[in-house]
């Protein structure tokens, strides 16, 4: 089985790597980029099988990311997690028509539940209606 790789896109260090650590632990292969600019570069020279993106974001938000993603022949099915701060309020639905985004994950989020919705994600798996419980661990 081929390594998985994974695009992990916030511009909060301690969240990136807090994710690295743990897909770089169940054996992915991890690129990381701190804006959407970065992060639509990375996918242009190394073609991730999925991308974790916060959704703000200085230069190109989570946003531009997924949607220039969509309008890109050669991206356009790669599947997307979206990253939000509390207090933005973002429709799960709205994100799925108009981006394609797979998943919607609130901060804070275990770095648990983020790997088991990636998995699911890649598995094929619909999680979008999947309820969310936060938890810090």
């Amino acid at each position: 089985m081929a390594t998985k790789r994974i695009l992990l896109c916030d511009d909060e260090l301690h969240i990136l790597r807090a994710a690295e650590f743990k897909f770089k632990r169940a054996g992915y292969e991890v690129i990381c980029a701190n804006d959407g600019q970065e992060g639509w570069e990375q996918i242009q020279a190394k073609r991730p099988d999925i991308v974790v993106t916060d959704c703000q974001m200085p230069r190109l938000s989570g946003l531009g990311l997924a949607e220039r993603i969509r309008q890109t022949p050669a991206t356009a099915d790669l599947p997307v997690i979206m990253l939000s701060a509390k207090g933005f309020e973002l429709s799960p639905e709205e994100l799925r028509e108009r981006y394609g985004i797979r998943g919607l994950m609130p901060k804070p989020f275990s770095p648990r539940e983020l790997f088991a919705r990636v998995e699911a994600v890649l598995a094929g798996q619909d999680i979008s209606t999947t309820p969310l419980v936060p938890t810090l661990t």
